[in-house]
């Protein structure tokens, strides 16, 4: 198989300390990326800074040739958002590759959530990615290429308890993909996300010991590595990925029913009739954007 390689592109990853960030930035300098290693070094839920996490790794790469530049900036707001990327055009003159994977946890049920606590998760996961990624879609659309990674979670996905502001943020990050998939695409910038589960500080007391160890961070990169390369063209396509599985989700869309003609009242005890007609997910399928809804809506709107 022909190699896939990073030589001479710059890859910026958010929350590479440690974790799966750390074996993001291994796997890019193994292949020729220049790299900026972003980390704020605080703790999991977010308190804290310790700028040797991101040192080190930039010490790692160094050891065997790998070259790579440290950033200690919050992905929290558009001046750390900014400030990261210029990092990257400052020691290396361009940005190619975007990887959103800084996150914290305060995992906490509905009712015992305080304020302070929503802020800082959705501020890193969902308006990190947003700051982070503004910044960078400016150079790539200059450069007419760029090749973002969001991070979801299948907690947002599919649904977990006690983790509302994780759970909200992460179907938010989502709908960015979709708004940068779409903005990027005549400009060669792609956008896709990404549902890793693998060992990290965000995970090492949820699981035991022994099925951490199957659940490898290594075992994630491969994936954005390749959506990372020159030769991905899919865009707006979410992926689970965990212990060497791979697999695509999709947020889809079935035909249901129509009901009325667009002018007669639809009674309540109308739509219990219908229920099961309206709620099948039979022949259900991805919508390139919301337009393509319409195309359901067909027999009462033409």
């Amino acid at each position: 198989m022909d190699e896939i390689r990073f030589d001479d592109q710059v890859v910026v990853i958010t929350g590479a300390g440690s974790g799966i960030g750390r074996a993001y930035a291994h796997a890019f300098a193994a292949r020729g990326a220049q790299v900026v290693v972003n980390d704020l070094g605080g703790r999991r839920d977010g308190t804290g800074d310790a700028h040797g996490a991101a040192d080190k790794v930039v010490e790692e790469l160094a050891a065997y040739g790998g070259q790579a530049v440290a950033s200690y900036d919050s992905v929290a707001t558009l001046q750390g958002g900014e400030s990261i990327i210029a990092t990257a055009e400052a020691h290396f003159g361009r940005v190619d590759v975007l990887v959103n994977n800084a996150g914290v946890l305060r995992d906490k049920s509905l009712l015992k959530m305080v304020e302070e606590d929503w802020d800082t998760v959705v501020n890193v996961h969902l308006k990190g990615a947003f700051c982070v990624s503004r910044a960078a879609f400016a150079l790539m659309k200059k450069s007419g290429y760029g090749r973002i990674i969001n991070t979801t979670s299948g907690s947002g996905l599919y649904g977990n308890f006690g983790q509302a502001a994780y759970m909200a943020a992460k179907m938010g990050v989502v709908g960015l993909m979709h708004s940068l998939a779409s903005e990027g695409a005549k400009y060669n910038v792609t956008c896709n996300t990404i549902a890793p589960v693998a060992a990290s500080r965000m995970t090492d007391d949820v699981m035991p010991p022994e099925l951490l160890e199957k659940f490898k961070p290594e075992f994630i990169a491969p994936l954005v590595l390749f959506l990372a390369s020159r030769e991905n063209q899919e865009t707006g396509m979410i992926f689970n990925c965990a212990a060497g599985w791979f697999s695509r989700s999709a947020i889809c869309c079935a035909p249901g029913l129509c009901i009325g003609d667009t002018k007669r009242t639809i009674p309540p005890e109308e739509i219990r009739e219908h229920w099961e007609a309206i709620t099948s997910l039979a022949d259900a399928a991805p919508l390139n954007s919301v337009i393509d809804s319409f195309g359901f809506m067909e027999p009462l709107i033409r």
